[in-house]
């Protein structure tokens, strides 16, 4: 069986709860990029990133999970708002966000002469690739895979715990049941394994 990338990406973000971004947290940072964007006019203006790292990082998120027939993209579930409070709110991984995005367009510039978001989509692709995978790892790449690393990680955690991400999931919340029935199989399973 084929899984799609979303589906990967669906798998990780719930196992990465425990690693990542605390869902609670995370439900703390959306509603104060919601409120940022409230005061703004319906603007969101960054806190840590400047204009021009703000748009690459929306290209990011919008490369890491597109819009499908599902559901909205990482960008519309609110994710580049969510990498640039986050970063804001921690020097450590500020400067890690702001320092790889500075590596991205320079990484760019070597090989086609611009920057990350003037590239077409497929020179955009293709060093998303590179850097996707810990494998690819060379001295002039690792900075830009440990980068990529956090940006796909914050991508998901924000994509993942918005509404737009929730309903992708198919979360419906907790039910009230009024009985609990244990599949046949599972009592054969548990018969058998005790040796009864």
């Amino acid at each position: 069986m084929s899984e799609t990338r979303r589906e990967i990406l669906k798998n990780i973000a719930m196992a990465v709860t425990l690693a990542g971004v605390p869902a609670d947290a995370a439900q703390h940072v959306h509603h104060a990029a919601a409120e940022a964007k409230s005061a703004g006019g319906g603007k969101y203006t960054p806190r840590l990133l400047n204009a021009h790292e703000f748009e690459t990082t929306k290209r990011l998120a919008e490369l890491i999970i597109p819009a499908d027939e599902a559901s909205g993209s990482a960008v519309e579930a609110g994710a580049p708002e969510f990498i640039d409070l986050i970063g804001a709110n921690n020097e450590a991984l500020g400067t890690e966000i702001v320092g790889g995005l500075a590596w991205l367009d320079r990484a760019m510039e070597k090989r086609g002469g611009k920057q990350f978001i003037r590239s077409t989509q497929a020179e955009q692709t293709a060093m998303l690739d590179q850097i996707a995978f810990r494998k690819n790892s060379t001295p002039e790449l690792q900075p830009g895979i440990v980068f990529f690393d956090w940006i796909r990680r914050l991508t998901t955690d924000a994509f993942y715990t918005s509404q737009i991400g929730v309903k992708d999931v198919g979360y419906v919340g907790n039910k009230g049941m009024t009985k609990f029935e244990v599949p046949l199989v599972a009592i054969e399973y548990a018969v058998k394994r005790s040796g009864l």
